[in-house]
């Protein structure tokens, strides 16, 4: 069977949580953030090997936090921006990997259902995103702050993580990206800079992103009902 690996991005600062450590390394429950999102591909019999992505003060730390997961093969230095520690994540992975999960540190939630769900998808597809159905009403607005236009919220998803490609096709893609100066967001929308077709794999709610205090309530709570 084709090897997986994943790419955990650990490297954000977290200033909106407000605190002085950065939000990946926060307790929930009785361990770090970091930690249960590293133990959700750990147990899973499809990923083959993980690569952790931290900032340079904070890969020691990051390496002692997950000392106890075995396919932990590397924790490497992030970028000065997502999108290059990303690419540092790539580089670190085995030769021999085919496909890549790349997740965010601070999603601890995301169910081992959904984690096999993509990594299905990724072989038939070649690039996914775990998304969920918008629940709410988006308005487009113009300069000034009124709205231009109501898009159908049928169409509308928002993305999570993880999101899963051929290791070549998101390499590739980060290539073009970084050649020619783009920034984006999250890595599915580098493939669809190369003119990929990304598939959407539909994940669960309570796959949130612990990002501001309020967020690490609802985290809580989220664990204290599992």
């Amino acid at each position: 069977m084709e090897k997986i690996g994943v790419v955990i991005v650990a490297a954000g600062s977290g200033k909106r949580m407000g605190t002085d450590i950065p939000k990946q390394f926060l307790l929930l429950g009785d361990k770090p953030i970091l930690l249960h999102t590293a133990e959700k591909f750990e147990k899973c019999k499809e990923i083959s090997e993980i690569v952790v992505v931290a900032a340079k003060e904070n890969t020691a730390l990051s390496a002692e936090i997950l000392k106890d997961i075995t396919k932990l093969k590397t924790v490497t230095v992030g970028g000065s921006e997502r999108q290059n520690s990303v690419i540092n994540g790539l580089a670190a992975l085995s030769d021999d990997i085919k496909y890549v999960l790349i997740h965010d540190s601070v999603r601890p939630f995301v169910s081992e259902g959904d984690i096999l769900k993509i990594i299905q998808d990724v072989r038939r597809y070649k690039a996914c995103v775990m998304s969920v159905k918008t629940k709410d009403t988006i308005k487009i607005c113009d300069e000034n702050g009124f709205v231009k236009e109501t898009p159908d919220r049928a169409l509308l998803w928002n993305a999570q993580t993880p999101q899963a490609f051929s290791l070549e096709l998101i390499k590739k893609a980060y290539d073009k990206i970084i050649q020619n100066g783009i920034t984006v967001t999250d890595d599915a929308a580098a493939a669809e800079y190369i003119g990929t077709k990304v598939k959407i794999t539909e994940g669960s709610y309570t796959n949130i992103k612990i990002t501001t205090p309020d967020d690490l309530k609802t985290g809580a709570a989220i664990l204290a009902a599992q």
